[in-house]
């Protein structure tokens, strides 16, 4: 009978072990599902602030080209006003 208790002893220890990595691997793998979502989110902010930048660049080329439109256009009103020789 001390053999029988021994055996379950060492299988209730073992049963303990088996709880408490189990417990700690859902919890490890809950962190890495909740870090993953981070850098998702991570990544998100990058792309959105990437989106943010060329669209400032964006407006400051249409705002060049603009001005450039006005110039051309007054230039060609200038030629065209100036008498020909």
């Amino acid at each position: 009978m001390d053999h029988f208790n021994r055996l379950v002893s060492e299988q209730m220890m073992t049963m303990e072990k088996l709880l408490y990595l189990q417990g700690e691997l859902e919890r490890c793998q809950e962190i890495e599902e909740q870090l993953q979502t981070l850098q998702k989110e991570t990544e998100l902010e990058s792309v959105q602030f990437d989106i943010n930048q060329m669209k400032k660049e964006l407006k400051e080329i249409q705002d060049v080209f603009e001005r450039q439109t006005e110039e051309v256009i007054q230039s060609y009103r200038e030629t065209d006003l100036e008498p020909s020789i």
